[in-house]
């Protein structure tokens, strides 16, 4: 399994990525939102898309669908309840499908509701273990649920999913959040050396070549995966002073992506 990260530069901060066999060339593009830069990069690798697969139904996902569908006639795939809301979808998926990329490469879909009730994550498992997680799971960070989207459905996608992958599953986000990602995990949780190690790394970076998170670093800085810290809880009570002695992860998750909206 080849992947290809591109980094639109747009001012969503959007990445798209194409993944590829290396033996027969074929190629899922994934959220090819600039689709100049997504068929660029196939044509220098010598790739075909033959294949999009839409993460979710936004447009800033969905808004490169046509140019790339009328340069290569790739079939669009997404969730199973998206028909409505993308447009010439050629196969609607479920949890446990298999997208099947030229003869080497096999993606699972994982039905990830949260950030939009018709999302998708895509996981790789074997010698490369990776989860292309589209507006659900950011590096360092979570999805928002403002446009279509619920947050007990998040907390149940990152508790029952996301949180379970092996600590080796790199992390493919829809989009670059990580700095701003970062200083909420500080500011929620001061000690944290990881999150302060990681901001040193990241300040100032380069979105096209930064460095790849897995979830084993994700544990280790992301807020969203941490909600039985101590210091996460004892912060949130100086915000929430109603909150708990003991709160249940679903309520820190829930309050920390309440301060988070408006971060």
């Amino acid at each position: 399994m080849i992947i290809e990260r591109i980094w639109t530069g747009n001012s969503y901060r959007n990445y798209n990525y194409l993944v590829a066999c290396s033996e027969t060339g074929e190629a899922l593009a994934i959220d090819p939102l600039d689709s100049d830069k997504c068929l660029n990069a196939a044509r220098v690798k010598g790739w075909q898309i033959t294949q999009i697969l839409n993460t979710h139904e936004h447009h800033d996902h969905t808004g490169g669908n046509d140019a790339v569908v009328a340069a290569t006639g790739a079939k669009v795939i997404a969730h199973h309840r998206a028909g409505g809301k993308i447009a010439n979808m050629s196969r609607g998926v479920q949890a446990g499908d298999v997208i099947k990329v030229g003869r080497t490469v096999e993606l699972e879909c994982l039905d990830t509701p949260g950030h939009t009730m018709c999302h998708v994550c895509l996981r790789a498992h074997g010698p490369r273990n990776a989860i292309f997680s589209g507006d659900t799971l950011f590096n360092a960070g979570a999805g928002n649920c403002h446009n279509g989207g619920n947050v007990a459905e998040l907390y149940a996608t990152f508790a029952k999913q996301l949180a379970t992958l092996p600590d080796d599953t790199e992390v493919y986000p829809g989009h670059d959040y990580i700095e701003n990602n970062l200083r909420f995990t500080l500011a929620r949780e001061q000690g944290n050396a990881a999150a302060a190690e990681r901001l040193a790394r990241e300040d100032g970076h380069d979105a096209a070549t930064a460095s790849v998170t897995t979830i084993g670093g994700e544990r280790t800085f992301n807020t969203f995966l941490r909600l039985s810290s101590p210091a996460v809880i004892a912060g949130l009570r100086e915000k929430f002073p109603e909150l708990p002695a003991n709160p249940d992860p679903q309520t820190v998750f829930t309050k920390l992506r309440e301060l988070r909206n408006s971060w």
